[in-house]
């Protein structure tokens, strides 16, 4: 694949960029060794006015920002400039929280051990990769390398080759901030040779937002180094809708859910499990509001859905319609592809689906979605489980009884009670099953990629 931005709204490709040679590549990963040896060395207080520095420069970045994220990949003005304000959200909350959430803990009755104290502490470890994603530029990025530098850390940056601008802004914001020459650099490559990367000794860890078999193979490697990774592969999340839900507020916040950022997120919902009681009543008003977004030009200020980002991601959702109908399914709204320019597809309602057909498995990476309809709460969970994904997941119910039977019952890394799956910097993100392995933000993320010490002291 070409490193190149493409814009989806037109097909039209607007800048190519030559791929790093392999001698800027080893420039780069020697310019993160040394940058760690300041890095690791310098105070909390430092590294906090550096990150709070540069999320200043990223939000007043804002306006320039969005419009590169929906040229590059054709999410809305109006999501980017909320991708790019809920990154700088991130970089401060790290700024003000990593000392504490990198405090080791000291041994009580140390004398248990024969010592007279015995502690432990947090410490960097080095350069770490981060294979990144299209779908959000920035974010992604973001909430792995704010916690990263803030311990002290280092990165190294593979993003999506279609966003190439979006990865060169990234590899100046952080030393724009005052973090030290070389302390975050973007790797222009293809992902052919993400390999190389992680099998160099410099780089001591990894981790890598994208598709699961990108994820099996960079963990392969990984693991052949024995160095440790973080994994977050994507999700079908379920959206379960019970009787005693509030039927407009779900709906709303479906149509919401199942559409934002063009309908390409990770945690996106995207399989609706609905109660026989409400559920006709339920795919009537989804249909009807799916129907009335505005699928266009995502510079307008008037547009709900923009184009999707690729012109492959686009067949391959076709192919997963197209396979649903074929074998019986319904779309009560959209399941064709307009005509013109761009790689739009209009939001989509399907019904009927079964496991005999492509959609049920797998995930729609684009603004599709599936409705189901169950006779209780078991049943809602057998279908909300069958799947090889377990990222986030939602349930619309009024009855406590109910929210702890789904609560409980569900096999995914996060459960929104009436409300939409969605991250926030004070909660860990990440996986169960194939979703990954892992997880990103909070307290957590932050202590992924350190070594806890032991010390003992006579």
């Amino acid at each position: 694949m070409a490193i190149a931005t493409i814009n989806p709204a037109t097909g039209v490709t607007e800048r190519e960029f030559e791929a790093h040679t392999e001698e800027e590549v080893d420039t780069c990963i020697g310019e993160a060794v040394a940058a760690f040896e300041a890095l690791r060395t310098s105070t909390f207080a430092e590294r906090a006015a550096w990150m709070h520095k540069a999320a200043d420069l990223l939000d007043a970045d804002v306006e320039e920002a969005a419009l590169m994220l929906t040229t590059e990949m054709g999410k809305t003005l109006a999501q980017a400039r909320a991708e790019v304000h809920k990154s700088a959200k991130t970089m401060r909350f790290y700024a003000d929280n990593a000392e504490a959430f990198l405090q080791g803990r000291t041994i009580e009755e140390p004398s248990r051990m024969n010592a007279s104290g015995a502690y432990t502490r947090y410490e960097a470890i080095g350069p770490v990769l981060a294979v990144m994603p299209w779908n959000y530029p920035i974010w992604q990025v973001i909430r792995f390398a704010a916690p990263a530098l803030m311990a002290g850390n280092t990165g190294l940056l593979k993003h999506a080759s279609n966003v190439p601008q979006a990865a060169l802004y990234l590899d100046t914001l952080f030393e724009r901030g005052g973090f030290p020459t070389g302390s975050f650099r973007a790797l222009l490559i293809p992902a052919a040779r993400v390999e190389r990367v992680v099998r160099d000794p410099r780089v001591v860890a990894a981790t890598l937002t994208g598709s699961e078999p990108a994820g099996r193979s960079l963990a392969s490697i990984a693991g052949s180094e024995v160095k440790h990774v973080v994994l977050e592969l994507g999700g079908s999340d379920p959206f379960i809708v019970l009787p005693s839900a509030d039927l407009e507020a779900a709906v709303a916040t479906a149509v919401t859910s199942r559409t934002t950022n063009n309908g390409q997120a990770c945690i996106n919902a995207k399989r609706f499990i609905v109660h026989e009681q409400v559920h006709d009543q339920f795919v009537a008003r989804f249909t009807e509001a799916m129907a009335a977004l505005r699928v266009g030009d995502p510079t307008a200020e008037t547009t709900d859905v923009g184009p999707l980002a690729t012109s492959s991601g686009r067949d391959d959702l076709v192919e997963l319609v197209d396979d649903a109908v074929a074998k019986g399914a319904t779309a009560t709204t959209g399941g064709t592809v307009p005509s013109g320019d761009g790689w739009f597809y209009p939001p989509t309602v399907i019904t009927g689906v079964t496991p005999s057909m492509r959609l049920y498995a797998e995930e729609a990476f684009g603004p599709v979605a599936t409705v189901f309809k169950v006779s209780g709460v078991e049943e809602a969970l057998a279908v909300a489980n069958d799947t090889t994904f377990g990222l986030s997941s939602a349930v619309w119910t009024n009855d406590s009884a109910e929210e702890e039977a789904v609560i409980d019952g569900l096999v995914a890394g996060a459960v929104f009670v009436n409300g939409m799956s969605i991250s926030y910097p004070e909660l860990p993100f990440g996986g169960t099953k194939d979703s990954g392995i892992g997880r990103e933000l909070s307290v957590e993320g932050i202590r992924e990629f350190v070594s806890l010490k032991s010390v003992w002291r006579a």
